[in-house]
């Protein structure tokens, strides 16, 4: 019993780690049955990597979160092509969605991932919202709901899973739950027609996979997380929802939950309240052994009942399974679509065109957790290739406009100014200093005085191609 019980608790643990090869512990680990592996742009790109770990075990689970836009992993150095759910959103075309998710998808599969810890199918329905915003395909849930279907259509008929998160809806929330523990204030009735609508869509629309979030939801429980909470994921989204696929946590270290309990703990206390799987964003040889350990003293102390953990490992291997039998084309599919997404997404104004190479300064606006990437935005690149001898400089928060040669054109580019009042300090500054200033928004944007201004409702390097194109192509004005 002692072996089984070990590699049923190492079915249902989906370790992160350090390094673009499997270190050793970890393949012994995926030989002695580990279920899952996830992945970051720490561990990319690297073309031997997932090999190394399918030798150890055929049938792991390789997960990583390539939402497209500003959170990506295969692509976390360079910029994603494809933009992400905002900009889907405002374009609102489904059909659009479901191809850019495809190709996304196609992209997975030619790494021989498993699972996309995407979509992001929360509401946004907070304007102050720390992590979600532009990942989030809107603010209203029919918007919402209808591209969270398109893109779990798209992702899967590229035989990768989809997952749709965070349940139940991390959208009207004020804190990053890698920070802290985020509460949901609202009622009963308006979760159920704001925030569950686009899950009930991902999950008719066959999503394999849905991630719990850390979130505190006292209208469905007042004392837990819904993380660890039974009423949440058991009776909610397995019972009212109907839900029989893998359901999986959010990375057990972050400060929502791991500020309550040790990770073993939670491991424990999640898997009892219905979750198959645990997400832990980086651990070791010692870390993982803890948690598998954890796992059996429950299973063995009758905390955690042997059957649940079976059926846990038991949604494992059916998700494994079904990828198995997928086909996956590893040729590109439509290379342009994430292009043409930015491109459509694009909301503008005012008509100057940028004929010589400017100076871009940059507000560097700090980015979530969630974000793998130290890359900028993209655009100084963007319209170097256009004009050469484009320069950037980055500009902190506390920072004023510094000195610019004002015989060159100037692009400030901004991040989110309809949530930061500093940040449309720092446009007005900007304006004052230089009526000519073009203005480029990546976030959600509030109307800017520029007399020419760009939003690209995301980061990415489709997003940053599509605005340098734009402000590189000479304009009638209108009227």
């Amino acid at each position: 019993m002692s072996t089984d019980l070990c590699r049923l608790a190492l079915a249902v643990l989906q370790p992160g780690f350090e390094g673009t090869t499997a270190p050793d512990w970890l393949r012994r680990a995926l030989g002695d049955g580990l279920g899952g592996a996830v992945l970051f742009a720490r561990n990319l790109p690297s073309d031997t990597l997932v090999p190394q770990l399918r030798a150890e075990n055929p049938d792991v689970i390789v997960a990583v979160d390539e939402e497209g836009g500003v959170v990506t992993r295969l692509e976390a150095h360079t910029g994603s092509s494809f933009p992400g759910n905002r900009a889907l959103g405002v374009v609102d075309d489904v059909d659009l969605t479901e191809r850019v998710a495809h190709q996304i998808g196609r992209l997975l599969a030619a790494a021989d991932v498993t699972l996309d810890y995407a979509p992001s199918v929360d509401v946004n329905a907070n304007p102050e919202n720390p992590v979600i915003g532009v990942r989030s395909f809107g603010p209203t849930p029919d918007l919402v709901a209808r591209h969270s279907a398109a893109y779990v259509r798209g992702l899967q008929a590229a035989g990768v899973a989809a997952c749709a998160k965070h349940f139940p809806g991390h959208g009207d929330t004020i804190t990053d739950s890698h920070l802290a523990l985020p509460t949901v204030h609202a009622d009963v009735d308006t979760l159920r027609a704001r925030d569950l609508p686009p899950f009930r869509a991902a999950i008719a629309a066959g999503v394999r996979a849905v991630m719990c979030g850390h979130l505190l939801v006292p209208a469905l429980d007042p004392d837990q997380p819904a993380t660890l909470s039974r009423t949440v994921l058991t009776g909610l989204l397995r019972g009212e929802l109907g839900f029989d696929g893998l359901l999986v946590t959010d990375a057990i270290e972050m400060k929502a939950v791991a500020a309550r309990h040790s990770l073993g703990e939670i491991a424990v206390r999640a898997l009892a309240a219905g979750v198959d799987a645990v997400c832990i964003g980086i651990t070791d040889e010692r870390g993982l052994h803890e948690l598998r350990d954890a796992v059996v003293a429950a299973v063995r102390s009758g905390a955690l009942p042997e059957e649940r953990l079976a059926e846990a490992a038991g949604r494992v291997q059916s998700l494994a399974e079904w990828y198995g039998k997928q086909s996956r084309p590893a040729a590109a599919f439509e290379p342009g679509v994430g292009l043409e997404a930015a491109r459509a997404a694009l909301t503008t104004s005012g008509t100057a065109t940028l004929v010589s190479a400017p100076v871009v300064v940059e507000v560097n606006t700090r980015l979530n957790q969630a974000v793998d990437s130290t890359a900028p935005t993209g655009l100084t690149a963007a319209l170097d290739a256009r004009l050469p001898g484009t320069t950037r400089v980055a500009m902190a928060p506390e920072s004023g406009l510094p000195e610019l040669d004002r015989n060159r054109p100037l692009v400030l580019v901004v991040h989110d100014s309809a949530r930061h009042a500093w940040v449309r300090e720092r446009i007005a500054q900007a304006v004052q200093a230089r009526p000519d200033v073009i203005v480029v928004d990546t976030g959600i944007a509030a109307p800017a005085p520029a007399a020419t201004f760009v939003s690209t409702h995301g980061i990415s390097r489709a997003s940053a191609e599509a605005a340098a194109e734009w402000l590189t192509t000479t304009r009638e004005a209108s009227g």
